[in-house]
């Protein structure tokens, strides 16, 4: 029975990281990309993270792009110390994925990738 509970605890407290919020988690604000940018939603998606577009803004405000709840991250793994990669980022001007990381300090997330030869660069804000 000793055993048993030991077991128990050992397995909740192995599995209590996985649960914990990690810190990009969260709404960011692109950056303006053939005359528009969005809001996408940063989780956790089984072990790694991925991103989904939530809201869709252009020169005349908000409004409703075709890829609104598309996910344009996803595979990202944390490194600790809040770098990320890993993961793909997906460019909806030009259709393209790239292979990407992120580096997140406080309210900025550096989000860069490279498809070929060509590497793109955008720093995103927090929204909430």
């Amino acid at each position: 029975m000793k055993k048993l509970i030991l077991g128990l605890i050992l397995a909740i407290f192995t599995a209590l990281p996985a649960f914990a919020a990690d810190p990009v988690q969260g709404i960011w604000k692109t950056q303006v990309d053939d005359g528009a940018y969005a809001y996408i939603d940063i989780q956790v998606c089984g072990t790694t993270l991925c991103g989904v577009i939530t809201r869709t803004f252009n020169s005349s405000g908000e409004y409703q792009s075709e890829n609104i709840g598309r996910q344009l991250v996803w595979n990202m793994s944390p490194n600790g110390s809040g770098r990320y990669s890993g993961g793909t980022i997906w460019q909806p001007s030009t259709d393209k994925e790239f292979k990407s990381k992120m580096v997140l300090n406080g309210d900025i997330l550096k989000v860069s990738g490279c498809v070929a030869f060509i590497c793109k660069k955008q720093t995103w804000t927090r929204v909430q």
